[in-house]
């Protein structure tokens, strides 16, 4: 297929597990000497996708190169984040993956036989999104390349396999392979979206270090037709696979998601087989649900537990993402949702160092972060394995006296470890944040991740918060009945010289909007009060998010000075 066909076809009648993507010549491999771009992503994954998108909603053309032309095989990543979701929808693909994607907020947890408790990941009112989405990867990845097939910025190749990167003072220069023979181009910054074996790591002479756990798990995809509410559900030691643990999601399509803890010593080919999956899946039908219903594998593949990343995501002009710099054990669905996190992390840094707008200083604070955001993925995976997978008969006495506990008590819950799920980093140290220098009761702490609120607009339209903030600089001001119309003005000022500032002015719950501030660019109410909640928000108050959506300067009141030095030290600017 052409991607000019997928970018106008319709969701619902493209098989994205089937689809194949034509691999055109490309003008590049004609040239006498290398052709030199702005950005070159390696893989075409969610992170890659995500990366290459928005980039290109920012005005930067990207080359994105594949060393295939499909996308990936089986369900692999399945579980999705509301702040995933979040910035998909920034990038134009949020909605119909929601649509496609099965929603849920409530997990269960069970001991042999008897559930122990059950936890509902948001269970206050006011989102936009639900807690996760599962959905196939294949899925993901084909509304991404979709988005990016609608934007004319993007250059896809397929089959374009990178298989030399030299580094420059001032450039990288790449060897890429195709059907057609090699060719050469040059890049202003390679980002290496190229997953867990990254070529691109390889090549520079890189190497991801960490721990592999001694244990395998099995994944079976299931597809039958059976009447289960949509629920993560996590057995420890249950009568269907004693003394290991199983793992349940729903998919869409009446496919389920298994997961069987194997041990260490299982031979991967062996339990790989369909005579030996069947049996498991059956038994498990059989014992958990009471229920002979007939199903059909399919697919399977067996995993190894390894929490690994690179010393440094950054090596001068290329730049390292998702699994390429980072991996973490599959529990708690934080590889994908990190590595998508990583990409909105480095866009808008690397959009603006290239626009000129801020120094190749601001690159560096991408590599620190979300190495620091890395660290926190990893020692929670690490605590979640170690947790599920008891490496002797002390732990094991422990982890099972914790699950009887938590049947009854609410403390023990807190210590039982079925995976932490996946939440955005909050970037405490992060050297964009300008420190508070008053007193809020928040947990909106400067480096943390916007939360979501419904408002109203001036227009009298039902809208979001997020949607409001933007993608790039915004100040929210939040003012009394009587509105702050001179102050809105001044904000706005702030980022003169330096970037576009959009100030966002909050009124407070059961304001009417005077015709002044109807007139404002960017006006909201507070509909139901949930924002004044979220950020605790006096009138006065103003936070200045980062085009990420982090919070990164918040004040009682704001001087146009004080956010223009918040604005400067977030662009790393000295």
């Amino acid at each position: 297929m052409k991607l000019a066909e997928l970018a106008a076809s319709n969701h619902a009648s493209v098989d994205f597990q089937k689809l194949s993507f034509d691999a055109p010549h490309s003008p590049d491999q004609d040239a006498p000497d290398p052709v030199r771009h702005p950005v070159v992503v390696v893989g075409a994954g969610p992170v890659g996708l995500a990366l290459a998108i928005d980039l290109a909603q920012r005005q930067i053309p990207v080359v994105l190169l594949d060393n295939d032309c499909t996308l990936s095989t089986g369900s692999r990543a399945i579980c999705f984040a509301k702040r995933t979701l979040e910035i998909f929808d920034r990038l134009g693909c949020g909605e119909p993956m929601v649509r496609k994607g099965v929603s849920w907020n409530v997990g269960k947890v069970f001991f042999r036989d008897e559930e122990i408790y059950r936890f509902d990941l948001l269970a206050e009112p006011g989102h936009q999104w639900p807690a996760f989405i599962n959905l196939q990867q294949y899925c993901v990845e084909g509304y991404l390349a979709q988005r990016a097939a609608q934007l004319p910025l993007i250059d896809v190749r397929w089959m374009n396999k990178v298989v030399g990167v030299e580094p420059q003072p001032d450039h990288v220069l790449l060897t890429v392979d195709t059907p057609d023979g090699p060719y050469r181009l040059k890049a202003d910054h390679l980002a290496a979206c190229d997953g867990s074996r990254s070529s691109v790591r390889q090549l520079i002479g890189q190497e991801s270090k960490g721990r592999i756990f001694r244990d395998r798990f099995l994944i079976a995809d299931v597809k039958m037709k059976i009447d289960r509410p949509a629920e993560r559900w996590f057995w420890f030691d249950p009568p269907f696979h004693p003394n290991q643990s199983v793992l349940l999601h729903m998919q869409p399509d009446g496919v389920w998601r298994i997961d069987f803890q194997l041990g260490w010593d299982a031979d991967p080919d062996e339990e790989k087989k369909p005579e030996n999956i069947i049996p498991r899946v059956r038994t498990m039908l059989a014992l958990a649900w009471g229920m002979d219903v007939p199903f059909e594998l399919e697919w399977a593949s067996v995993y190894t537990f390894a929490c690994l990343r690179m010393d440094a995501f950054r090596h001068c002009r290329v730049l390292f993402a998702g699994d390429a710099a980072h991996g973490v054990s599959p529990f708690g669905a934080r590889g994908a949702n990190s590595g998508v996190q990583d990409a909105e992390n480095l866009a808008w840094k690397l959009a603006l160092v290239l626009q000129g707008k801020a120094p190749d200083a601001l690159l560096d604070t991408y590599a620190a972060e979300r190495e620091y955001a890395a660290d926190e993925n990893i020692r929670h995976s690490t605590r979640a394995t170690d947790f599920i997978t008891p490496k002797s008969a002390i732990s094991r006495v422990f982890r099972d006296a914790v699950l009887e506990l938590s049947k009854h008590y609410a403390f023990a819950r807190a210590l039982v470890n079925s995976g932490r799920l996946s939440v955005p980093a909050t970037l405490h140290g992060s050297a964009l944040n300008t420190p508070d220098s008053d007193a809020f009761d928040s947990s909106m702490v400067p480096g943390a991740a916007a939360i979501d609120a419904p408002v109203r607009r001036a227009d009298d339209s039902a809208g979001w918060l997020l949607r409001q903030l933007g993608d790039g600089f915004a100040a929210m001001l939040f003012v009394g009945a009587d509105g702050a119309d001179l102050a809105s003005a001044a904000l706005r000022g702030a980022g003169e010289g330096l970037v576009t500032l959009k100030v966002l002015t909050v009124l407070p719950a059961g304001s009417v909007a005077s015709a002044a501030q109807v007139a404002l660019p960017d006006c909201v109410v507070d509909n139901h009060g949930l924002v004044a909640e979220r950020y605790d928000l006096r009138p006065g108050t103003v936070l200045l998010f980062r085009p990420d959506q982090h919070v990164c300067a918040r004040w009682r009141h704001a001087t146009p000075e004080a956010v223009r030095n918040a604005l400067k030290r977030a662009l790393a600017i000295t």
